[in-house]
């Protein structure tokens, strides 16, 4: 008994830390607080041509107009569904299902999230020609592989705007340029950058987006595609006419509401959350590089989105772990992951990672920490220190031979 009482104290005076944003975000009690009325009072369906439904039609109309303002769109350019991953789903196969009697070929990045990656392996069993296009050692993609891979076969290139694990912001004008000019055409995920950084699809050229709203301090469970006036692709779900006939089934009034509210607190604290994550990371990026031995910032410095940091811990200098690094993160109450959240079950090496031309044990011993609203100074300060006492402890430093003199 007095085993258990001492966990169960331990438990409740450990300091415990999120640093997981990337892989979602707490709500935003505002958000709660819009999206209360529509679970009770404003219930109606949207179809629905009574006055319940008029109401809830309005809203649902009212939150696709401010999520299309926050990206530079029409309003009837913006479909909702259920996420990042059935928006992502719905560009890629949605698109070879309309175009795939003419044109095979498909070309991703080779950083891609996993909804990209798995709906291309569907394609690619299906008989399309898919094409991974390689990233230089800071995670951008290589415009000269892009060039050579298109051909008139291609009817679409997807690039992810910020890797959910290193956080680097690619150039998708000049990408979506390329792919035009080829005269294929563009999809971007950005479901990390959505309310974090500039993002216009008119300015960009993209002609499909990809965003979900738990990334942003929103509800789970409610995403959009943008998808350009004068594109056509054929529908996942079948159904109903919601959604101009492009995404069957009731919409969640709640969570389209809850969406519109964190979309819009987003565009109006942007700028000031910025600058206040680019300060974080720098503090952060500082105590690593000054006390974890044999560490490499995967992040770039400069063209990456301020609140994500991962580090590895390089294997020719020291073998360590990467389980246990994670796991003795936990035990001291801090919230982090080794990669993607919907592939932290995995004991597979980053693909992210790799990509950037680390090795296979350099690769598993990777922290991505990510922070956001709620984060503070001291909280990365002592999260930096117990990575540095975790790695000293459990990491074994390598003899390097300098050989013959």
């Amino acid at each position: 008994m007095f085993h258990f009482g001492v966990l169960y104290l331990m438990k409740k005076i450990m300091r415990r830390i999120y640093l997981d944003y990337t892989a979602t975000t707490p709500v935003d009690r505002r958000v709660v607080e819009t999206m209360a009325p529509y679970f009770t009072s404003t219930f109606g369906n949207a179809s629905s041509i009574h006055s319940f439904g008029r109401e809830a039609k309005a809203a649902l109309e009212q939150s696709r107009e401010s999520i299309a303002a926050l990206i530079g769109a029409r309003s009837s350019e913006v479909y909702f569904t259920s996420g990042g991953t059935e928006s992502d789903n719905t560009a890629l196969l949605g698109l070879a299902a309309r175009y795939g009697s003419k044109k095979k070929r498909l070309i991703i990045s080779a950083i891609e999230h996993h909804a990209i990656l798995h709906s291309a392996e569907v394609l690619s069993k299906n008989g399309f020609d898919v094409r991974i296009v390689p990233v230089d050692s800071q995670g951008i993609v290589r415009e000269e592989a892009l060039l050579d891979s298109i051909t008139p076969e291609t009817f679409l290139v997807s690039v992810i705007h910020v890797n959910n694990e290193t956080g680097v912001i690619q150039n998708l004008t000049t990408l979506a340029a390329i792919a035009h000019e080829k005269g294929s055409l563009f999809h971007t995920d950005a479901v990390q950058s959505f309310g974090k950084i500039g993002f216009n699809v008119e300015e960009t050229g993209v002609d499909l987006a990809s965003f979900t709203a738990h990334k942003i301090y929103g509800p789970k469970g409610i995403g959009a595609l943008y998808v350009r006036r004068g594109i056509d692709l054929d529908p996942l779900l079948h159904g109903g006419s919601q959604e101009r006939n492009r995404r069957a089934g009731t919409e969640s009034i709640p969570l389209v509401a809850g969406f519109s509210k964190a979309a819009e607190l987003a565009g109006e604290e942007m700028q000031q959350e910025h600058d206040r994550l680019l300060r974080l990371n720098s503090h952060m990026r500082n105590i690593i590089g000054e006390k974890v031995p044999a560490v490499i910032f995967n992040s770039p410095a400069d063209n990456s989105l301020p609140n994500i940091l991962s580090v590895s811990v390089d294997s020719k200098e020291m073998d360590i772990d990467g389980e246990a690094l994670i796991i003795n993160m936990d035990l001291e109450g801090i919230a982090v992951t080794s990669g993607s959240a919907c592939s932290s079950g995995s004991l597979q090496p980053s693909h992210v990672i790799k990509a950037l031309g680390r090795d296979d044990r350099t690769t598993m011993a990777t922290v991505r920490f990510s922070f956001g609203r709620y984060t503070t100074e001291d909280e990365l300060s002592f999260a930096a220190d117990r990575l540095a006492e975790i790695v000293g402890r459990i990491g074994k430093r390598k003899k390097i031979s300098l050989g013959a003199s």
